[in-house]
């Protein structure tokens, strides 16, 4: 049953494995086609690895060293039981289904982790790596962590993407058919131009489809980025907390009930965040969200449809 005005990953995870788990960020050394020239370059006008993603810097330690380091770390801090294993820097299905295989099998030298999520990009899903993550599914919860940020063409542009909503539809569609694999769909507030509406077609839209779980993130900006010279030429202002936890709010009315929602924060690591610095109080944005959610009787899944 879903407590509260938004089903927490807390509660499913609680509910799933009856045991605290934690979830374990590590680098597998995967690059990005939208960074190396295959499928364009310089990367998305925020992205910086470091910035985001704590094992970015990481790659020169060797991936069971990780895993073990991050095992004993949410031990001892959090007092966690069993593990999900995250690869989450860059793109996590970018290479052939060997190279893939040759790096996700670590998992099974850890008996104590109990699923595998992989972060990656609508482009780089194709049938034969749903039909390896498909085989993990047989001993291991697997999760498919796909990176949208917007369901408008326009923005996907803007923000130099590289792929488009179409090419998302289709990876979204050959990995839930595949059957077995739980998908989680990432997408950001903030971005530059999206107006309110531009926004909630996006929560439309993912209402619409019903993924497993979403990740909303608020766009902040990382030293290092396209992102950081349009703030600097003051031709991107960042949203104030109030705003986004608004939009955060409406965004959840139009998910449908049973969709988890994995996250509606942000990381920054390494002195990497320029603006807004409201983005590392984690309690305050969350609170805030469900304060506007009570302010506005919204629950999850109220506006489902409505867009």
């Amino acid at each position: 049953m879903i407590r509260g005005r938004y089903y927490r990953f807390s509660e499913y995870l609680k509910n799933r494995f009856n045991k605290r788990v934690f979830k374990i960020s590590v680098n597998a050394g995967f690059g990005c086609p939208n960074i190396d020239g295959t499928r364009g370059s310089g990367g998305c006008i925020y992205c910086n690895n470091e910035g985001f993603s704590r094992n970015a810097g990481k790659i020169d330690k060797e991936l069971r060293e990780q895993i073990s380091e991050g095992i004993s770390f949410a031990r001892n801090r959090f007092r966690a039981e069993k593990f999900i294993l995250y690869f989450q820097a860059f793109t996590n299905t970018y290479g052939t289904p060997d190279i893939l295989k040759k790096r996700y099998d670590v998992i099974r030298e850890f008996d104590d982790i109990v699923s595998l999520s992989i972060g990656t990009r609508p482009d780089c899903i194709d049938s034969k790596k749903v039909s390896l993550l498909r085989d993990y599914a047989n001993d291991y919860e697997v999760w498919l962590e796909i990176g949208l940020q917007s369901a408008n063409d326009g923005t996907l542009a803007l923000i130099n993407r590289h792929h488009d909503y179409g090419e998302f539809l289709r990876a979204y569609d050959l990995t839930v058919k595949a059957g077995g694999i739980r998908t989680c769909v990432h997408v950001i507030i903030g971005l530059p131009g999206e107006s309110v509406k531009d926004i909630m077609r996006t929560a439309g839209e993912l209402g619409r489809l019903r993924p497993d779980a979403v990740k909303i993130h608020p766009l902040h900006v990382i030293r290092g980025t396209e992102l950081e010279k349009m703030y600097m030429a003051k031709q991107y202002l960042p949203m104030q907390l109030e705003e986004y936890a608004s939009l955060a709010a409406e965004f959840l009315g139009h998910l449908h009930p049973e969709t988890v929602i994995q996250r509606m924060t942000a990381d920054c690591f390494g002195g990497y965040l320029i603006a807004p610095d409201w983005i590392t109080d984690k309690n305050l944005v969350l609170r805030s969200i469900e304060e506007r959610m009570v302010s506005q009787g919204i629950y999850q899944g109220d506006l489902l449809g409505k867009t």
